[in-house]
């Protein structure tokens, strides 16, 4: 006789896979009932991804997102205890359906990521005037080993659209406007207050923040700004300094550093 584990597993994979055995000894009956239960916990999966990703539903149309929700829980069923992981990897599944709309999946990428905002924990920004104070006796060794911390699950990426007009453009009447970027932007998905919220920002931001995310020091993030420049000249190091006080300035102004790191 199967182990108890082994009828669980049995049963999840009946459930994921419509072509997987049903546990031994189930009849007919209990494979009708299965039948009735992949439904349900499919129709869960979709209703939880409408309600995650409106924006993505409402640009592609109905069809297309009941097709896409589908293929998704099918092919990536959660895996934690809560239904709001359906959505994880779902900008992928878009990416994969949707290779003629880029700006699909860039849109799914934010409405996961501002799922996951929603439940972080809540800080405190540091405004400009703290961090003038804090740093107002820093020496060159001082700014060199800078690190910041930043708001829990705030995240970036490079874009190609002008995923602010289509945000804004969704859901209304009016002609959908011209998207396609000249260049690649960065897109900073945040929380102001209680709302998570984005901002598109200049693409060098991108590797920027992700690197000090992941604790460069404000020194080493100048030598990512000087992009494997292997022997840079004085001008280019003070360039690339100008662009990592730029940057600073903007994450400060955008409420995206809470503190600085010892």
């Amino acid at each position: 006789m199967s182990s108890l584990a082994e009828r669980q597993d049995a049963f999840l994979a009946s459930i994921l896979d419509e072509g997987a055995p049903v546990p031994r000894g189930w009849g007919n009956s209990q494979a009708v009932g299965m039948a009735v239960y992949r439904g349900n916990y499919r129709s869960a999966l979709m209703g939880a991804l409408a309600e995650t990703f409106e924006r993505t539903a409402m640009c592609i149309g109905p069809k297309a997102f009941a097709q896409a929700s589908i293929n998704h829980a099918i092919a990536h069923p959660p895996s934690g205890w809560t239904i709001d992981e359906a959505g994880e990897g779902f900008d992928e599944t878009c990416a994969e359906m949707f290779h003629d709309r880029p700006e699909v999946a860039e849109l799914a990428w934010i409405e996961g990521a501002m799922l996951e905002l929603a439940t972080a924990p809540d800080t405190v920004p540091m405004t400009p005037d703290d961090f003038a104070a804090v740093s107002s006796e820093f020496g060159d060794e001082d700014w060199g080993e800078l690190r910041l911390q930043f708001q829990p699950r705030a995240r970036a990426r490079l874009v190609r659209h002008d995923l602010e007009a289509l945000w804004q453009a969704i859901g209304t009447e009016d002609q959908m406007p011209e998207i396609c970027l000249e260049t690649h932007a960065t897109c900073v998905v945040s929380r102001h207050e209680e709302r998570p919220t984005f901002t598109l920002l200049e693409a060098g931001h991108a590797p920027a923040f992700t690197a000090m995310q992941e604790g460069a020091s404000y020194g080493e993030l100048i030598a990512v700004l000087l992009d494997g420049n292997e022997s840079p000249t004085q001008a280019n190091i003070q360039s690339a300094a100008m662009r990592a006080g730029g940057m600073l300035g903007t994450w400060l102004n955008e409420g995206l550093i809470v503190a600085i790191n010892p």
